[in-house]
């Protein structure tokens, strides 16, 4: 989050009621959470030398606020897309299979064998990004079946120490290569 604040640069100030009046969506996407000087909100009948005070508050994800997070010691992403991303303090961990990294197939189709292959390869990509399972803040659990909730609970338990991290769990369609389980999360990064 980044504050922008903006004296003039020989740009006339904007009557934001005529704005608001007239193009009613126009000003929201103008104001886009901002706050305007009182000179801004004067009537636009008074000549002003300078143009008025702007302040925008802002919560982009630039490239250069984004950080690619990859480890060997996981399974490679199968498609366009990151291991794991590190932003605004925070670690965004994709799907993660029961997969085992050296040779890229599953530890077995029993879903307690994945699941713990699934966390095993979920720490290392944390560990990778500076976090560890204490970090984790939210988890999403799919399932390819919603009667292997309990043994998967077993095993999930282990792994996050109290307080347990916010959790969604679904039963899915379908998995990639007909997984038994994938979990992703949001891992808050210690602050240095």
């Amino acid at each position: 989050m980044s504050w922008c604040a903006l004296k003039s640069f020989n740009v006339p100030a904007v009557d934001m009621r005529v704005l608001r009046t007239r193009y009613p969506l126009a000003a929201v996407g103008i104001g886009c959470a901002s706050i305007a000087g009182s000179t801004l909100w004067r009537s636009s009948s008074r000549k002003h030398t300078a143009a008025a005070p702007f302040a925008s508050l802002s919560t982009s994800a630039s490239p250069s606020l984004k950080e690619v997070v990859a480890t060997d010691k996981a399974p490679a992403a199968l498609g366009p897309y990151s291991q794991a991303i590190k932003a605004n303090d925070l670690v965004f961990v994709s799907g993660v299979l029961g997969l085992i990294p050296e040779t890229g197939k599953f530890v077995s189709d029993n879903v307690a064998e994945q699941t713990e292959q699934v966390l095993k390869n979920m720490g290392e990509i944390l560990k990778a990004s500076g976090a560890d399972y204490s970090s984790v803040v939210k988890t999403t659990i799919m399932l390819a079946d919603l009667k292997d909730f309990k043994k998967v609970n077993e095993i999930y338990a282990k792994y996050f120490p109290a307080p347990a991290p916010a959790r969604s769990t679904y039963q899915v369609a379908a998995l990639p290569l007909d997984a038994r389980i994938e979990i992703e999360c949001i891992a808050a990064l210690p602050k240095a």
